[in-house]
């Protein structure tokens, strides 16, 4: 979905942000004080599926792909926050391919929005064909974490990574208009 006029002011205020006052060039960029690159908070992980994860259709069990995905985006979440964080929320997860038995399921998860001590980790599942090496999305999770401390603000450095804050900002908000982490999940120091 294309950015709205909203989401454009943000995604530029972000890059004037990180404009590096001391040069005239777009191309020196630098961060505020407790900002990370969005970049920085990838993880990766690589699944072998084995049968033993299989369903009655003789295909990898839907469970199996949302605890390895989980377990990846609650990993980013940790080493981003520094701290073990707490599951707030998951998004809808659709699957939009089905998982053979003994294909490689690759795993990539990345921090895409953080406020306050709310971390928005969207984890990317992809199987890669052995026969002409390509690789085909399967499910996209959506995760919110909360840390018991402050954690840093995340900045995109491209514009895919602006839209992929901008997504992750979405989920965020369509989360937090449902209120329930606000009342469930309360931390108090």
């Amino acid at each position: 979905m294309a950015p709205s006029a909203e989401e454009r002011t943000t995604i530029h205020e972000l890059f004037l942000n990180t404009l590096d006052q001391k040069t005239v060039s777009f191309q020196s960029r630098v961060l505020p004080p407790n900002a990370v690159w969005m970049e920085k908070s990838k993880l990766k992980s690589l699944e072998i599926c084995h049968p033993q994860e299989r369903n009655i259709f003789n295909r990898i069990f839907g469970g199996f792909l949302m605890r390895k995905a989980y377990e990846l985006g609650w990993t980013t979440a940790c080493n981003f926050g520094g701290v073990r964080p707490f599951l707030v929320a998951v998004d809808d997860i659709m699957f939009q391919k089905p998982v053979e038995v003994g294909s490689f399921l690759f795993l990539s998860s990345q921090v895409c929005f953080t406020q306050g001590n709310y971390i928005q980790v969207r984890v990317h599942s992809e199987v890669a064909s052995l026969h002409n090496k390509e690789h085909t999305t399967t499910n996209v999770f959506h995760f919110t974490f909360m840390s018991k401390n402050e954690v840093p603000l995340v900045f995109p450095r491209t514009y895919g990574k602006s839209m992929l804050y901008l997504d992750g900002q979405r989920h965020f908000n369509s989360m937090r208009a449902s209120d329930t982490m606000i009342k469930d999940y309360l931390l108090k120091p």
